[in-house]
């Protein structure tokens, strides 16, 4: 007779949550399966939110594996651009893991030759996750599956970097193999040599090409074909499959694929820069009337009113520009993350500890201080009415000439002055001498 599996996974869960206090989590439905383990939609009805539980395949220790890496991995690690681990254990021959729950799709559907992003969004998707693997790497984590289907998108358009099941943690011992999606593997994985953060830039980088072109950087009948395509030839190069791309487009994939470590990009943070650099240089062009309407905008907003027009030109600020509607959340207390944001229209309120502490202006700038103190963020910021906001990336105004860096500043030094005369205006008189 064979065996329901999801009967067996719905007993698991009774079980498991029954067994932890009073049915905790309820199940809604399936999700979908994955090389480790089966994931089910739930909601905490502690904390009266929707998560994602993904439980092993069953007594395989090979999943059971899997599943502990990827909590162990992932868990360690909190930015605003990977799947949250919220908990992990071990119920009778099955282990789970408790995760955040995301509404969108995985990159995988835009990897079509007729539903490609459009440009930017691309070079913004791939940016974020530099960021990032970037992070994973200064703690040690190196992903190893960097595919399409491991990147989803939120609802907001957010992109997170998901499925660490074989991640490599550098502290723990190597093992001999080829671990991997070999479409997307490096050559030095393929040759089972040591993998560095390397390996993830090439795979990122034949995830680049597909979201450009439709089609994947390697393609083959089989596995074997892939492989010696990775390790002996160089793919079709971007632009001759749209030759609409600007030049650097072309230039970013060919050193993100580069086979020898020496020509490769060594870190994120520089392949990041490359695609800054790209996104400055294909945002709206300067003879389109919204153009013209956005740096007029931006000259009468206090923030910019010290900035000649050339200098917000230069910044390439036009495609940084977001609508967000009443309610939703922009940064959250706790996240790490370097961008701050420049108020156009609306209103934002900023708590912590779930009071309301401030009430940011049009006009005036927030979540600074992550970016200066290089820190978490100390508080949360969400739209009190429908809102028009500029996101800024430390990235960008790094990069940016100093004399402009020296206005950002100026700016944040005004602000915070504002914000503490208003806030020892608010507080009740001392005793008297």
């Amino acid at each position: 007779m064979a065996i329901n599996k999801n009967k067996v996974h719905a007993d698991f869960i009774s079980g498991l949550m029954s067994s932890q206090g009073m049915g905790r989590y309820k199940i809604i439905r399936r999700l979908g399966q994955g090389g480790s383990g089966v994931v089910y939609l739930a909601r905490d009805s502690y904390i009266q939110r929707l998560v994602a539980i993904k439980i092993s395949h069953g007594i395989s220790s090979q999943s059971r594996k899997k599943l502990f890496l990827e909590a162990q991995s992932a868990g360690r690690l909190s930015h605003p651009n990977i799947l949250a681990i919220y908990d992990t254990g071990l119920y009778r021959e099955f282990c789970y893991i408790i995760m955040e729950y995301l509404e969108g799709a995985t990159l995988k559907q835009y990897c079509q030759p007729d539903d490609l992003l459009p440009l930017d969004q691309c070079a913004e998707i791939v940016f974020k996750i530099c960021k990032a693997l970037d992070y994973a790497h200064q703690k040690g984590v190196i992903h190893r599956d960097i595919k399409p289907s491991n990147i989803m998108l939120d609802e907001m358009g957010e992109p997170k970097l998901m499925d660490f099941g074989i991640a490599h943690i550098n502290e723990a011992p190597s093992e001999k193999g080829v671990w991997g999606t070999p479409s997307y593997m490096s050559p030095e994985q393929l040759r089972e040599e040591t993998v560095t953060q390397q390996s993830d830039i090439f795979s990122l980088g034949c995830v680049l090409y597909e979201l450009l072109s439709g089609q994947r950087a390697f393609r083959g009948e089989n596995d074997f074909s892939v492989i010696y395509k990775i390790t002996r030839e160089s793919p079709v190069p971007v632009r001759d499959l749209r030759p609409d791309l600007p030049v650097i487009f072309g230039e970013i994939v060919n050193k993100a694929l580069a086979k020898n470590l020496d020509a490769r990009y060594a870190a994120c943070t520089d392949f990041g820069y490359d695609l800054r650099v790209a996104l400055r240089g294909i945002k709206l062009p300067r003879d389109d009337q919204r153009f013209e309407d956005i740096i007029d905008l931006l000259r009468q907003v206090p923030f910019f009113q010290h900035f000649a027009r050339e200098q917000i030109e230069s910044l390439g600020l036009t495609g940084c520009i977001m609508k967000m509607p009443k309610g939703k959340v922009i940064v959250t207390e706790g996240d790490i993350d370097d961008t701050f944001y420049v108020l156009l229209k609306g209103k934002v309120r900023i708590r912590k500890d779930n009071e309301v502490i401030a009430k940011i202006r049009a006009g005036e700038c927030f979540g600074e201080m992550a970016y200066i103190a290089g820190q978490a963020r100390n508080a949360t910021a969400s739209t009190a009415t429908e809102c028009l906001l500029m996101k800024i990336n430390a990235t960008l105004l790094d990069k940016a000439p100093e004399s402009i860096q020296l206005l950002f500043f100026k700016n944040f030094a005004r602000t915070l002055s504002y914000r503490l005369e208003k806030s020892a205006s608010l507080q009740p008189p001392g005793p008297e001498a």
